[in-house]
């Protein structure tokens, strides 16, 4: 089966191409999409900003699975008979706690390799290479954190929030610590789709990758639109 993986820079709600997108690779068969969320004040009324857009495909059916509240034993249930999965924004770390360094990874590696698209916005994004980078403006020491990440992209580092953090000096710092990979900046509103491990598509605001030691915009919304419509 094909492997699936959305990135997106910022919070929801998903782009409407990748919306699209990402319904489209649903299995036919019966499931809900699941979503991995961490549990705070008004984490509840704050869900239809990830689900809204799929709403209007046609899509329906949720299980919101607040952490850690939610046994581990629910959600690990819940991700193996689920037709798409879902991992939202918020403390990278606690994410990390949370999801990569318990039996819910398993889980969902097991589900992505069967085929089931996976979206990520900002820490869910930042979750899914096989090393979870976590910027100094994402957490309380103000440095550089290295954590286990869930194995489902090899060879990649992500940078989230990348313009509206001014995140180039991260960028380029990772790329010093962890040498022979490729590195993406990602802005908020913004998502890259990857199949099997290669990318496939951007949409958004912008994008941006380290090549040859300098930061390039690889996409900028509207006016790469063609490179969209040839590989979609």
């Amino acid at each position: 089966m094909n492997q699936h993986v959305f990135l997106f820079g910022g919070g929801p709600p998903f782009t409407e191409k990748m919306a699209k997108k990402y319904v489209s690779l649903l299995p036919k068969k019966n499931g809900s999409i699941v979503l991995l969320v961490l549990e705070r004040e008004g984490w509840e009324a704050y869900m239809p900003k990830y689900t809204t857009a799929l709403n209007r495909l046609g899509v329906n059916e949720f299980i919101y699975l607040p952490l850690p509240s939610t046994p581990i034993a629910k959600v690990i249930e819940c991700v193996l008979s689920s037709s798409g999965i879902i991992i939202g924004g918020g403390d990278t770390n606690s994410y990390a706690d949370y999801i990569v360094d318990t039996p819910i990874s398993t889980a969902i590696q097991d589900r992505v390799l069967r085929g089931v698209p996976l979206a990520g916005f900002s820490a869910g994004a930042l979750l899914t290479p096989d090393i979870c980078v976590i910027s100094g403006k994402d957490h309380r020491s103000q440095k550089l954190l290295q954590r286990k990440g869930l194995g489902l992209l090899q060879d990649m580092i992500l940078s989230v929030h990348y313009s509206e953090w001014e995140e180039k000096d991260h960028l380029l710092e990772t790329a010093r610590l962890f040498s022979s990979r490729k590195y993406y900046g990602i802005d908020e509103q913004s998502c890259i789709w990857l199949k099997d491990n290669q990318i496939q598509a951007f949409d958004g605001k912008g994008i941006y990758e380290l090549i040859n030691d300098e930061v390039v915009q690889v996409y900028k919304g509207v006016e790469n639109d063609l490179q969209w419509n040839m590989v979609y």
